[in-house]
């Protein structure tokens, strides 16, 4: 079983982990009154892409040696351009079956500009850079996907 964490002295939350994700402990974990702002993505796996129908479910493997490191470096690089108040990433491994949740980023900050920018670039960084695969099944076969 894979459940690994990581918290920093910012109150950033970054877990990989093969358990359901649950959206209101992370929304927990970046609440704060000084917040004007939290902004959360959840992506959820969907039942078809492009020229495929039927996807039953997706598996989700990391380089767990590596992925949250490279997590937390991302958080690092946002922390760095917005002033942000707290950060919470969550994303699954193993088998996710059709509208589950795969992944979540959500952040506080005192305005919502720095607060929407700043997920943005999250979920687009850590998709594009975290030694994270997918691979997609459906009922004729499956196929591993490239991120993007």
């Amino acid at each position: 079983m894979v459940n690994c964490m990581v918290q920093n002295s910012h109150r950033d939350l970054v877990r990989v982990s093969e358990l359901p994700l649950d959206p209101s402990a992370l929304l927990d974990a970046v609440s704060d009154p000084t917040a004007g702002a939290v902004v959360s993505f959840l992506g959820t796996v969907r039942d078809h892409s492009p020229g495929k129908v039927g996807v039953t479910h997706l598996i989700y493997e990391a380089y767990l040696e590596q992925v949250e490191a490279k997590i937390v470096e991302l958080v690092a690089a946002a922390r760095d351009t917005w002033p942000l108040i707290a950060v919470a990433i969550e994303h699954r491994v193993g088998l996710v079956e059709v509208g589950e949740a795969s992944v979540a980023v959500v952040v506080s900050s005192a305005h919502r500009t720095d607060a929407f920018a700043a997920a943005r670039f999250l979920i687009d960084e850590l998709k594009a850079k975290a030694p994270i695969w997918k691979q997609e099944h459906w009922a004729e076969g499956s196929e591993w996907i490239e991120g993007a």
